[in-house]
């Protein structure tokens, strides 16, 4: 199993980005255009994470099929000042993808991390490479999403 951990700076308030983590319409949007989340059970996701297993299937830039993920929300207690949420998640071809999101104050805003542990067999070192990638942009679309006022424009 291999870790990818990635952290950025939030200028806005930790209990506003714990608020926007909470809403899968936040998933869909930091993960546009680079990753599109479609549903399949339950056929909607809800208006807030609720600790539960979501099964949706994946398009890279939205159009190319790369299987399905299970998403597997776990609430998890703050510990101090940090807050998290975990997806242990695996999908077709990725045994574990066992994603968790800390957010914590720092300075004037919010020390956002991601960090996923991930086994794929012998894919391991590819996803681990396409990881990076997708975190990385993420957390560059949250940037432009806390630049916007939290606008995902509709």
């Amino acid at each position: 199993m291999t870790t990818v951990e990635l952290s950025t700076h939030l200028p806005a308030d930790p209990a506003m980005v714990r608020e926007q983590i909470m809403r899968p319409a936040t998933l869909l949007h930091v993960s546009r255009p680079l990753i599109r989340f479609t549903p399949i059970d339950p056929p909607a996701l809800p208006e807030v994470w609720k600790q539960d297993r979501y099964k949706v299937a994946m398009h890279l830039f939205g159009v190319v099929p790369i299987g399905w993920q299970m998403v597997g929300i776990e609430m998890r207690p703050a510990e101090g000042e940090t807050w998290s949420i975990r997806d242990n998640g695996h999908g077709a071809l990725i045994r574990t993808w066992d994603h968790v999101i800390e957010v914590a104050p720092e300075g004037e805003g919010t020390r956002y991390t991601d960090r996923v542990t991930i086994e794929a067999g012998w894919l391991t070192p590819a996803v681990v490479l396409f990881a990076r990638i997708f975190y990385g942009h993420r957390q560059r679309r949250w940037r432009q999403l806390v630049a916007s006022g939290f606008d995902r424009g509709g």
